[in-house]
């Protein structure tokens, strides 16, 4: 039986890079924690990270790779490396990491104990990343890749964008991407940022009794001035919304991907791998019922639902959420919001096994974002959120049970991760891309590059006659 969170001697001595024998003498003497399940040892990921932490493992300059690969790429933001995992499926390997959240940090060291790992991407200059990566000023760097914290720009917030300091983290990544120089380029981040403005108004600030918006105001603002930076740069940028389930992702998961390109080549978007319904001739989307294959027997670790919740979720079959309960105890069921505006369809909602889950968030308990397990009255397990964004089962993550929710929440697939590779790959081979014509890459229109840009522009001048019939009014 697998046993979530636990590893055997042999992956833990290759994590910590010691003997199995010296693994062995650490579980008995209690240095690390392990239990014995017959006459093999199983290790706790955690107990590793943490051995490894006291013992000097987590430093800011862990030695540079000695052999570096053909291509190179360094991450920002790391997170858990689910974007990173993706880049290696396809072929860019990353020689440098660097996250400043603890819990972050300690699985990336214990996943990845031989790349240099940075804190704070604000402590280090250009020079300084480079010298940590064993790179030389005049070495090329293929790729940088980097999910800014998405929070300032997410439509669920308070959209402070540039204002929030995590917003302005964001802008630190561009200048560090043009401090470098790399090739190519990745940001990844929410749908959010695609209308977010430089400045945010709250809406109960607009109005016809209110002045309109500034130029700094207007939707799109953060983008448009992000493009501006990357293309006074010397930088090529395109970018899309994408579901991740059209890249063979078991999830339904949109983000925004920009992709640039220092040579000034416009870079093509992702290649779709499959379709909702079969259609373009791809594959249909993969089901969570293929994601979990082989799972049953597995001793799943969760967090639960509460008894007051729980007690409707065993009225529901899979697919189904509020709106499938008896009318009577809808009112009952949802109490203030039911009487909220929208679809509300992530309370009490079980997942179906023949479509991809939905999108995974930090905590699969909480009342409006519920995801429940399609035939157990549970919400999904550790194991099942890392099958279903991708990461290998031996993937160790660090931290409690809800730093590890949230890890795995935040993560980018890693089938999405790949596409990203691919594309980078191909683009350095010469080959362009051509995307199947009228190819829904996720369930809202105009979010490419292209068609993004000319609405914005036509808001801007729009705003700007706007400005100018005043001005002249007066």
């Amino acid at each position: 039986m697998n046993i979530p969170d636990m590893i055997d001697v042999k992956r833990a001595s290759e994590i910590m890079k010691i003997s199995e024998q010296r693994v062995r003498a650490l579980l008995r003497s209690g240095q690390i924690i392990g239990r014995q399940i017959g006459k093999v040892w199983a290790v706790s990921s955690e107990s590793v990270a943490e051995h490894m932490e006291k013992n000097g493992a987590l430093i800011k300059d862990v030695p540079p790779l000695k052999k570096l690969p053909d291509i190179k790429a360094l991450s920002f933001f790391s997170g858990a490396m689910g974007l990173d995992l993706g880049l290696e499926q396809a072929g860019i390997n990353v020689i440098l990491a660097c996250e400043i959240d603890k819990v972050c940090r300690k699985t990336i060291s214990a996943n990845k104990p031989e790349i240099p790992l940075l804190g704070d991407i604000w402590d280090y200059s250009a020079s300084e990343i480079r010298k940590y990566a064993g790179l030389s000023e005049s070495d090329e760097i293929d790729v940088v890749v980097g999910g800014p914290p998405c929070q300032p720009f997410s439509t669920a917030g308070t959209r402070r964008g540039f204002k929030d300091e995590r917003g302005n983290v964001l802008i630190k990544y561009i200048q560090t991407i043009l401090e470098l120089r790399p090739r190519y380029a990745v940001i990844e981040n929410v749908r959010g940022l695609l209308s977010a403005p430089i400045t945010h108004r709250p809406h109960a600030q607009r109005g016809n009794e209110n002045p309109a918006l500034s130029l700094d105001e207007l939707p799109g603002g953060a983008l448009f001035h992000i493009v501006n930076l990357l293309r006074n740069g010397g930088y090529s940028v395109s970018f899309n919304l994408y579901n991740a389930a059209n890249f063979g992702v078991p999830q339904s998961r949109e983000r925004v991907v920009i992709i640039c390109n220092r040579d000034g080549l416009r870079v093509s978007h992702l290649q779709p791998t499959h379709s909702e319904n079969g259609n373009f001739n791809l594959p249909v989307w993969r089901t969570l019922r293929e994601a979990l294959c082989g799972m049953e027997d597995l001793e799943h670790e969760h967090v639960n639902f509460p008894e007051n919740r729980l007690r409707y979720y065993r009225l529901l079959k899979e697919g189904q959420y509020w709106k499938h309960l008896p009318d009577n105890l809808q009112k009952e069921a949802m109490g203030k919001s039911y009487f909220s505006g929208g679809g509300k369809t992530g309370f009490y909602r079980r997942l179906a096994w023949d479509k991809p889950s939905c999108t995974l968030v930090t905590h699969p308990a909480m009342p409006a974002t519920d995801i429940c397990h399609p035939s157990e009255d549970r919400p999904l397990s550790i194991a099942e959120y890392k099958r279903i964004q991708q990461f290998p089962d031996d993937w160790v993550f660090c931290g409690s049970i809800l730093d590890r929710y949230k890890q795995i929440g935040n993560a980018v697939p890693v089938g999405l991760g790949a596409a990203v590779g691919r594309t980078i790959i191909r683009h350095m081979q010469g080959i362009e891309d051509i995307t199947p014509a009228n190819y829904p890459f996720s369930r809202y229109k105009n979010t490419d590059d292209a068609s993004w840009e000319a609405n914005v522009l036509k808001i801007l001048e729009s705003r700007e006659k706007e400005s100018l019939s005043s001005f002249r009014r007066a």
